[in-house]
């Protein structure tokens, strides 16, 4: 077998064979194939596309390329979550406590983040104590235990897939659908979870901007779901304004126990609702949508989410405290308004902006040993659809000292916000939701 036979063969529109596709993942990922080979490979991909059999074959190679996680020794059905990225995306935190308030295990691996603001790991790193890197053994019993555990993400789970992303950044072919889709269930199916629930964001805050896109990101992943035998379904949701109000490590954090708490931002629940109730069906604790989400909304209501959630940063070495007193979490020490000059309605919101306004704040990373501040950040004081009166606060900067950097990163909130005489159509947060069934479509 030869790597220019199979390049060729993709270049000329033709069906790779799952050994194809093995031998040109493993090859790459040894250092036997070298770099032009596979981005010639990827680029024919990029104008050919792949078929959901070779689709499914390349994310099997990828995930083959790494640690499998076994988690069979944990008991009951085991569903894990995955959100394409949003800014303000907290749901994990919210979800997986909620979640398992319902007995479905949640056994969690999450990464850092690399960009607006940390990825799950670093927000539950900003709670004193919590710790993210629990043994093999010691995240499956406490899996068993209290049914819920979020860890860092192996640094071997799919090596392929981290070699090869670092190659499409570079080579024009990160925006390829077949690609992206094998890149996030590699992982998803390395991670050894039973089924899968996908969270995929579409709008200017998103990385696929058009409903279409997202669409057809969302039918591969669960096409590919499908095939290999995990359970899968995405949801797709608005990202053309921030989800929730916080924008930051721990802001999101206490944004977060809100929600658990029931007083949390309307689209936020409604997401986590969305998103756990299919968690739930896959999860085999409800045969219907509706049920499940209304018992979901019992357990927020009757406080078991909460009280999972207490359970889950005690175990974990964090002070639980923090759940009725937030303000233990770390804040920052100057506050500044952003204020809006003219009256009227929020008409759009530059999501993408808001994002990379707080990672300047030190909310994000912009390389992967960058430090964090996991008090520095955004909250929201309007969202698309609300009125404003000219002096009115738009939003509220959290950082260490006022400087030069503040008063350009106030500059660049004040920008992202649009303000028109008329009230806008504000448009629904849940525009799909992708199945092996297909799709529905509530926009």
């Amino acid at each position: 077998m030869r790597s220019v036979d199979i390049i060729q063969k993709k270049r000329d529109g033709v069906e790779l064979t799952p050994s194809e596709l093995i031998f040109l993942i493993d090859g790459y990922t040894r250092g036997d194939i070298p770099d032009y080979q596979l981005s010639a490979w990827a680029m024919a991909v990029f104008f050919r596309g792949m078929t959901p059999r070779e689709t499914a074959s390349l994310t099997l190679a990828m995930a083959n390329s790494g640690d499998q996680v076994d988690l069979g020794p944990i008991s009951g059905i085991k569903v894990d979550k995955h959100s394409t990225g949003g800014v303000g995306d907290k749901t994990t935190m919210i979800l997986a406590p909620l979640v398992a308030s319902m007995g479905i295990p949640v056994a969690k691996m999450s990464g850092k983040g690399l960009g607006h603001t940390g990825g799950t790991i670093d927000k539950l790193e900003s709670i004193e104590g919590f710790r993210t890197e629990l043994s093999r053994e010691r995240f499956m019993t406490q899996v068993n235990d209290i049914g819920l555990s979020v860890i860092g993400q192996s640094e071997n789970l799919a090596p392929a897939d981290k070699k090869l992303y670092a190659l499409r950044d570079v080579t024009a072919t990160v925006e390829s659908i077949p690609l992206i889709a094998s890149s996030v269930m590699s992982k998803k199916i390395a991670a050894g979870a039973d089924a899968i629930v996908l969270d995929v964001k579409t709008g200017s805050g998103a990385f696929m901007k058009t409903l279409a896109d997202a669409e057809k990101l969302a039918q591969a992943m669960v096409d590919i779901g499908t095939e290999v035998g995990r359970s899968t379904a995405a949801v797709i949701s608005d990202m053309d304004q921030p989800l929730g109000f916080a924008i930051g490590n721990a802001l999101e954090v206490e944004e977060a126990i809100d929600t658990l708490k029931g007083i949390g931002p309307q689209d936020l629940t409604e997401l986590c609702l969305t998103l756990g109730a299919h968690m739930v069906v896959l999860g085999g604790k409800s045969d219907s949508y509706e049920a499940a989400k209304e018992q979901l909304q019992e357990r927020i209501d009757s406080g078991a989410a909460l009280a999972k959630f207490k359970a889950f940063i005690s175990v974990q070495g964090g002070n639980p405290s923090i759940v009725d007193d937030p303000s233990m979490l770390p804040h920052a020490s100057c506050i500044m308004e952003v204020k809006a000059e003219a009256s009227g309605y929020i008409h759009a919101i530059e999501a993408e902006q808001l994002g990379l306004a707080a990672m300047h704040l030190g909310a994000g990373r912009v390389t992967m040993d960058a430090a964090i501040d996991y008090a520095a950040g955004l909250t929201l004081r309007k969202k698309i659809g609300d009125a404003v009166k000219a002096g009115e606060c738009l939003a509220l900067l959290h950082l260490h000292e006022q400087n030069e950097l503040s008063e350009e990163v106030s500059r660049r909130v004040f920008q992202a916000f649009t303000i028109s005489p008329e009230p806008p159509n504000v448009r629904k947060l849940i525009l799909s939701v992708v199945t092996s069934r297909g799709i529905t479509r509530y926009s």
